[in-house]
């Protein structure tokens, strides 16, 4: 960040409070945190007021979808990034169900590039597992992996990888640079025509069902093979109590897997399908208060490694329709942070070091990014998000960043807000808003 003169500007985060613990002062400079203590001298400084807040290492999603190239009408880098910013976010891996779809090196660059571009975040693309996520035969691996994007998560997400030996190649090929494959679990045979949460209130409105045995299987099915050839495996959208269970399990036996939660599924149950409000179908679908519950007791003991937002923007026309026309998916960069403090910090079962491990450090790791989910210490990178726990506001669709107004959260009163965020200790975010790019080097 410069002043305009040339010089680098400098900021001073004063009296914030790093993971919820005593207030002290953080001065970020050269992208880095210089230096911490209390009493600081400003010493020409930009000074924040953090009087309140929760100092936070930037927030990293290992699951957002930003439609570009493709699908601008519903979201581009640049908004889905601004969007993210906002959320405080430092860091998101978008997605490859783009149009072309990212399963080759070239697609990979251009959303790499994009986002380099945009500058609001760092965007590390997701590289398609099978070539057009049509489940036949692996897409382009190795080189997604070598080219300046460096891919190291590869998903068919939207679309199971259902033929067990594709998944088996998979998981044995990634290997050979220390990579991913996230599994997007749903058996399709067992979800043909789903519309919902297969359970009473789908009985009831006769709705076909979406049984959780059809996450389960996969899952189970996934650790198995991770185990034989020893690979990484990553399991999308967890949304079951027994899908918590087989987690639980593997990781008893040593398996290396990992797995992610979207702050939707810690909050909202199928009972708000009755309205048939288009905005409640997502996939995997809302489950029932039990799975809610399972799915919150195994965030916090570690079962489950990490909160991801699974944002899925679409255009009106994708949304506002009738219940069976209407596109799968919520937004929620914007909300998450807020949705984890009501089910989750408000609640007891985490504490602010809990988050900063469940939406920063973790997702890090698995993504294998360098310089994010860094804690916040002299010489470490100066990724950064400010929180005010107190805070209260109402979700207006219209006031959102993100392109899409397919909030779940519409007119809900949120938990706590992200005042400010700085990537590489230059401010994105400041009091609640983008900062002008214009105003960014």
């Amino acid at each position: 960040m410069s002043d305009g003169t040339g010089a680098v500007e400098t900021v001073l985060l004063r009296g914030v409070r790093p993971l919820g613990g005593d207030p002290v002062d953080v001065r970020l400079a050269d992208g880095l945190v210089a230096e911490v203590g209390t009493g600081l001298d400003a010493g020409g400084a930009r000074v924040v007021d953090g009087d309140g807040l929760i100092a936070l290492p930037g927030l990293v999603d290992l699951h957002t979808h930003l439609r570009e190239p493709g699908r601008e009408d519903a979201e581009t880098v640049e908004s889905g990034t601004r969007a993210a910013a906002v959320g405080g976010f430092t860091a998101v891996h978008a997605m490859a169900n783009t149009d072309p779809v990212a399963d080759t090196a070239g697609v990979v660059e251009q959303v790499w590039r994009l986002g380099r571009e945009a500058g609001w975040v760092d965007v590390h693309p997701v590289g398609a597992v099978t070539v057009g996520l049509a489940g036949e035969r692996l897409a382009e691996l190795g080189a997604m992996a070598d080219s300046a994007a460096r891919v190291r998560v590869f998903s068919d997400d939207g679309h199971c990888v259902d033929d067990a030996v594709l998944m088996r190649r998979a998981l044995e090929y990634v290997k050979a640079f220390d990579g991913v494959v996230a599994q997007h679990a749903q058996e399709p045979r067992l979800t043909a025509g789903a519309q919902m949460h297969e359970g009473e209130v789908s009985g009831v409105l006769g709705l076909t069902g979406w049984p959780a045995v059809a996450e389960e299987a996969i899952i189970a099915r996934d650790v198995l093979l991770a185990e034989h050839v020893g690979s990484r495996l990553h399991v999308c959208h967890v949304s079951t109590a027994g899908s918590v269970e087989i987690l639980r399990w593997a990781k008893g036996r040593g398996v290396d897997v990992t797995a992610e939660v979207t702050p939707h599924h810690l909050l909202l149950t199928d009972e708000l399908v009755r309205s048939y409000d288009p905005r409640y179908k997502v996939n995997p679908p809302l489950r029932a208060a039990s799975d809610v519950e399972a799915l919150r007791l195994a965030l916090a003991d570690g079962t489950i490694d990490a909160v991801a937002t699974d944002h899925a923007p679409h255009a009106a026309e994708d949304k506002d329709c009738e219940w069976q026309a209407a596109a799968m998916g919520m937004t929620g960069l914007e909300t998450a942070l807020s949705a984890v403090q009501e089910a989750l910090v408000d609640t007891g079962l985490l504490d602010w070091a809990g988050v900063a491990d469940r939406m920063s450090v973790r997702p890090a790791r698995i993504g294998r990014l360098d310089g994010h989910g860094r804690p916040l210490a002299v010489g470490e990178p100066a990724n950064v998000t400010l929180v005010d726990p107190s805070a209260r506001w109402q979700v207006d669709p219209a006031a959102l960043q993100t392109a899409s107004r397919n909030t779940p959260f519409r007119a809900r009163e949120m938990h706590g807000r992200v005042v400010a965020t700085f990537l590489r200790g230059r401010p994105t975010v400041l009091d609640g808003a983008p900062v002008d790019p214009g105003a960014r080097p």
